[in-house]
């Protein structure tokens, strides 16, 4: 069963890679047209990390034998909520003179609900490998969680370009050493 769900994991989650590189390279070509702002350009980073993490969480959803319909469509409705996410840095078309400061901005309440929902959805995928025997829930996830929900929750309210910029970061040094702390959780293991 799993690889007929993988295999719709692959596709959405495919489309919102798509969908971040493709616009990171119209920007790349457009360079001397656009107006670039770098915190956009992290953020895109960012969710590029984030939707690439998901796949690779997904893949132990494979040991799971019998599934039911509300687990794939939990399953396959996190993953939309992905693309939806990936879809808030780039029009679908994105206009050889676009202002990636004014575009991130005009959309930064979407960006950082869709976030926020995206991180809640996380959660009980988490527990429920765990309830499944799939992976155990790495104990720094219990500080992780709220640190990118308190960072997304500052990026909904706030209008200040500065605090944005420093969120893009803080959102890279969170996840980034989340991920180097559970890493080396399984190095030590073994």
């Amino acid at each position: 069963m799993f690889e007929y769900l993988g295999m719709l994991i692959a596709v959405i989650l495919g489309l919102a890679l798509t969908h971040l590189v493709r616009g990171l390279s119209k920007l790349i070509h457009v360079r001397r047209t656009a107006k670039i702002w770098w915190p956009h350009v992290l953020w895109t980073i960012n969710i590029v990390i984030f939707v690439l993490g998901a796949w690779w969480g997904m893949f132990w959803w494979n040991s799971l034998r019998e599934w039911t319909f509300l687990q794939f469509f939990y399953i396959t409705t996190y993953c939309t909520v992905l693309f939806l996410l990936a879809s808030m840095l780039y029009p679908p078309e994105c206009p050889d003179d676009i202002d990636c400061e004014q575009y991130f901005l005009n959309n930064k309440n979407w960006f950082f609900g869709i976030q926020i929902a995206a991180w809640l959805l996380d959660v009980p995928e988490t527990l429920a490998k765990s309830s499944s025997h799939l992976r155990e829930v790495p104990p720094q996830y219990v500080a992780f969680i709220p640190a990118v929900l308190v960072i997304c929750l500052i990026g909904l309210v706030s209008k200040s370009l500065r605090v944005q910029a420093f969120l893009a970061v803080a959102w890279s040094a969170t996840v980034l050493s989340y991920l180097t702390l559970t890493a080396l959780d399984k190095i030590v293991a073994h």
